[in-house]
């Protein structure tokens, strides 16, 4: 277990190019679907609870994560996973690049880097919100996304505290209020 957490996060730590927002989706590819260490639903919570949080994602997931599966010592190896390898790339990487920085394939390659790591962005917000529709109702769910949008695009207001705000809504007993609007209805 403890090869499987180091060879999890170092390839998506590896992979991840452009940072920790571009890992996100290749962490859960290597959590949620090839080891199957936690169901989509977990994934999100944790990745919710870590954008609360200051410091980098991968770090963040990974040591929870490996927390979670094997305590102290898992933790240890996730964390080590997530940075060493990539630290070591990008001693190698960042020589080799600079002593080519001028070249058209370098700067090419750099800017070809963006629009992958957007797309892989873009497919995993499309999951988590087929999720969300198929979990809260779609229209909760589109009008959820529209706020945030709103909220966070528009009105700058930071996304710790959306979702502080959706955290505390969870606690709101919905189910008395709306047995109080059918007897209001009535």
């Amino acid at each position: 277990m403890y090869k499987d957490l180091f060879i999890a996060f170092s390839r998506a730590g590896l992979l991840g190019y452009g940072g920790g927002l571009s890992a996100i989706p290749l962490m859960h590819n290597e959590v949620v679907e090839r080891y199957k260490w936690l169901d989509d639903d977990e994934f999100s919570d944790i990745l919710a609870l870590a954008n609360t949080l200051p410091g980098p994602i991968n770090t963040k997931l990974a040591g929870y994560i490996g927390w979670r599966l094997k305590g102290f010592w898992g933790m240890m190896v996730s964390l080590i996973g997530s940075f060493l390898p990539t630290a070591i790339l990008m001693v190698l990487l960042l020589t080799l690049l600079n002593a080519f920085k001028d070249k058209p394939w370098v700067q090419g390659m750099a800017k070809g880097v963006i629009p992958i790591a957007g797309v892989m962005i873009g497919v995993m917000a499309i999951d988590f919100i087929k999720k969300a529709g198929n979990g809260l109702g779609w229209w909760v769910a589109g009008i959820l996304a529209v706020l945030s949008i709103i909220l966070i695009g528009f009105l700058g207001i930071h996304p710790a505290i959306l979702i502080v705000v959706l955290i505390l809504s969870a606690f709101v007993p919905f189910e008395k209020w709306k047995k109080r609007r059918k007897e209001g209805e009535k």
